[in-house]
């Protein structure tokens, strides 16, 4: 297009690996990278809830492998990265998305144990990932890294602190990375998802979503998993090279919304 510069939107031939992509915001986001013309690696610490996500999609037609993989396991994760690798021949994109909840009062004995669970799944496992995918996404002519936070970072909730406090260093790991790696043209960002209909939030009752969405969210519902995956895919378009360091709240307009 005359005086316009073409950038790329397509992510077909992209190598991507997806954490906790069993169900859920993972799941729906390996889907979406499928549905581009992605390759994707399905991880999971549910080893047959990620082979049948990867049968799904490859009966659908996509490129898709399963892993087992547990992020709390530092040797785990050096050993699917490098299987990855060498499978697909590189990689493009990494999502951290794996998760786990954890709530516990400050003075609850079982505190120090949900504490150090929190930091370990929902933080150390990113900047573990990231480290171990590096020297391959050096190698992508378009590498990108998305870590899944959530609102808990942004405004929390009683009894969350350990939690709220892993996702909030999910926010500060990101920028720290977008300013060290932006120099080789890698891209780190993170969304925090809202309230999203998920097995996470299955234990409440339909009713009690309800109310709580028409009272917190500017929409008034609940979100889809698929409806954070495809923002999630957007920051990893080729075309999305000067979008870095940012925290992009998927939430229905709940940090948005006073009253």
């Amino acid at each position: 297009m005359y005086g316009i510069t073409e950038l790329s939107r397509s992510l077909k031939g992209s190598r991507a690996l997806v954490t906790g992509a069993a169900s859920g915001m993972g799941r729906a986001t390996a889907a979406v990278f499928a549905s581009e013309g992605a390759r994707g690696a399905v991880t999971d610490y549910d080893a047959d809830g990620a082979r049948s996500v990867a049968e799904e999609l490859t009966n659908a037609g996509y490129q898709a492998q399963a892993w087992h993989l547990d992020v709390s396991d530092l040797q785990a994760i050096r050993n699917v990265v490098a299987e990855v690798e060498k499978a697909f021949g590189g990689l493009d994109v990494l999502i951290n998305n794996a998760g786990i909840s954890g709530f516990a009062a400050i003075d609850d004995d079982q505190y120090d144990t949900v504490w150090d669970r929190c930091l370990s799944v929902l933080l150390t496992a990113q900047q573990q990932m990231i480290r171990a995918a590096l020297p391959a996404l050096r190698q992508s002519s378009h590498p990108r890294i998305v870590n899944i936070a959530s609102t808990e970072a942004l405004g929390a909730t009683a009894q969350d602190s350990a939690y709220a406090a892993a996702k909030a260093g999910v926010s500060g790991l990101t920028r720290a990375l977008a300013v060290e790696l932006g120099p080789e043209g890698i891209t780190v960002n993170c969304i925090c998802p809202g309230p999203i209909d998920t097995a996470m939030t299955a234990f409440i009752e339909p009713e009690h979503k309800q109310v709580f969405a028409k009272r917190r969210t500017a929409l008034r519902r609940y979100g889809l998993p698929e409806e954070v995956a495809h923002v999630t895919v957007s920051l990893c378009l080729p075309a999305s090279s000067y979008l870095t360091g940012t925290v992009i709240p998927v939430d229905g307009g709940l940090m948005a919304r006073n009253a």
